[in-house]
């Protein structure tokens, strides 16, 4: 039933983006070319995003000198990571939890394009 889950329609909307540009350029490109093909079927799509998002940590009310970049956030509420690595491990997971951690942001998708066979994808919240 629709509507069970935080941003249901956006994570779709982009999930289905993501599947598309697997579907049509496939495993074996670099991690900023998929980056590249999905700010483009975003367009095509109407999908609102950022791209290259920086992210800064907070220690003590002080913003650190550190920052994290996103790869992506879209409708301005799901933090959206693009990988071309053999399986997504608990190292990408633990990344796209720190982005999340760092923001007020509650959901995240990860998606790996570089396992062979179909789109590799995660979708976390806090």
């Amino acid at each position: 039933m629709p509507g069970n889950l935080l941003y249901e329609e956006e994570s779709r909307a982009v999930i289905g983006a993501a599947i598309e540009v697997h579907t049509i350029l496939g495993p074996g490109f670099l991690e900023s070319v998929y980056e590249a093909a999905m700010i483009e079927e975003s367009k095509r799509r109407g999908i609102s995003f950022q791209s290259q998002v920086r992210i800064p940590i907070m220690y003590k009310h002080t913003k650190l000198a550190a920052e994290f970049v996103a790869d992506y956030v879209a409708f301005g509420k799901i933090i959206v990571e693009f990988k071309a690595i053999r399986a997504i491990s608990e190292i990408e997971i633990a990344q796209l939890l720190n982005y999340l951690k760092a923001t007020d942001l509650r959901v995240g998708l990860l998606f790996n394009f570089g396992s062979h066979g179909k789109l590799e994808t995660r979708r976390l919240v806090v």
